[in-house]
């Protein structure tokens, strides 16, 4: 997948360069049985998925649970191992490196998990858990360290004696501003918002989305914000992509895919957004059978299957996904 090079032209807005690239990233899980544990399968969780991500801008990652999306964020951190594929940040090809390298590319590229809790270790004072990437970086003296900590803490409004209590002691948005601070005390570049306020409250998820805002404008951060909410990505994201069974199917500035969405997946997706106003009404889009096993995934196009309008090309041929018109992209034969 190829976008726009940038172009300084007088009067003219100009992109925001390239930060990451993601190139036809493959991860597949394999599955064992009988005595020697032999492959019998695979798990096609990610297969041939492809985007970029701009310097500055938020890009959501949206699709129903199972489709793949945390794998990609954990694949672009080699937090998993991908199974191929090529992804860039800054100039360089995150699975090629290893040793000092890797270790650097690391305090570059954070991530912010789905439940803290469980990322948290529960015997450790939560200051601790926010210097252990200072520590491991060896990053000032233990002083300053500790003053970072204290001040990032801060930022995610909390104070410094919280520095001194354990996990258990927080509430679930506590917890998640702790997670926040964690990716946040290395000042990265990047950070993967795998599903971050997807278990809080929802006027808890408002202050979590304002504090990730307002730390993007200060520290000029990039984020892949991985949810499934459309009304949470919507208020926080740049350009959405929008995945389904492992394949990206969509692509595009936010306020075009809300418009004018292209797939039928998509638009699926949008007729259950709730309105608040009862007095306006949505027609649904009810999708007719379960989503497929990415063990066995149907021949041609993945979403054919539930498709409502569905070609006879569809389940022979898998579409390309391509720009269908100017930085909005679909992998869709009634685009062809």
């Amino acid at each position: 997948m190829k976008e726009p090079q940038n172009a300084q032209v007088v009067g003219v807005k100009v992109e925001a360069r390239e930060l990451v690239k993601v190139e036809n990233l493959v991860k597949y899980f394999p599955v064992r049985a009988g005595l020697l544990q032999r492959v019998v399968a695979y798990v096609q969780a990610v297969d041939k998925v492809s985007f970029t991500v701009r310097e500055g801008e938020t890009l959501g990652l949206v699709g129903e649970s199972g489709c793949g999306k945390t794998t990609v964020g954990r694949s672009m951190l080699r937090l998993v191992e991908p199974t191929s594929g090529q992804v860039t940040f800054d100039g360089q090809d995150v699975l090629k490196l290893s040793g000092a390298s890797l270790k650097q590319m690391r305090r570059d590229m954070q991530i912010i998990f789905q439940d803290p809790y469980a990322s948290l270790d529960p015997r450790m004072p939560i200051g601790e858990s926010v210097m252990e990437g200072l520590n491991i970086h060896g990053i000032g003296t233990s002083q300053e360290r500790f003053e970072m900590m204290i001040d990032t803490l801060k930022k995610v409004g909390l104070e410094d004696y919280h520095a001194r209590r354990y996990p258990h002691e927080f509430s679930g948005g506590q917890r998640q501003r702790i997670g926040i601070a964690r990716a946040l005390a290395l000042r990265p570049k990047f950070i993967v918002c795998d599903e971050p306020v997807s278990a809080l409250d929802v006027s808890i998820q408002s202050q979590v989305l304002n504090i990730l805002k307002d730390l993007q404008g200060e520290f000029g951060l990039t984020y892949l914000f991985i949810a499934h909410n459309l009304s949470v990505v919507e208020h926080i994201s740049d350009r959405v992509a929008v995945m389904y069974l492992g394949k990206m199917v969509e692509l595009t500035g936010r306020d075009e895919l809300f418009a004018n969405p292209l797939h039928p997946y998509t638009k699926a997706l949008m007729s259950a957004i709730p309105i608040p106003d009862p007095t306006i009404k949505r027609e649904r889009i009810i999708l007719k059978g379960d989503v497929p096993s990415p063990l066995n995934p149907p021949k041609g196009c993945r979403f054919h299957p539930r498709c409502p309008v569905v070609k006879d090309i569809c389940s022979q041929q898998e579409p390309v996904f391509k720009e269908v018109s100017s930085g909005h992209w679909a992998a869709c034969w009634l685009y062809d």
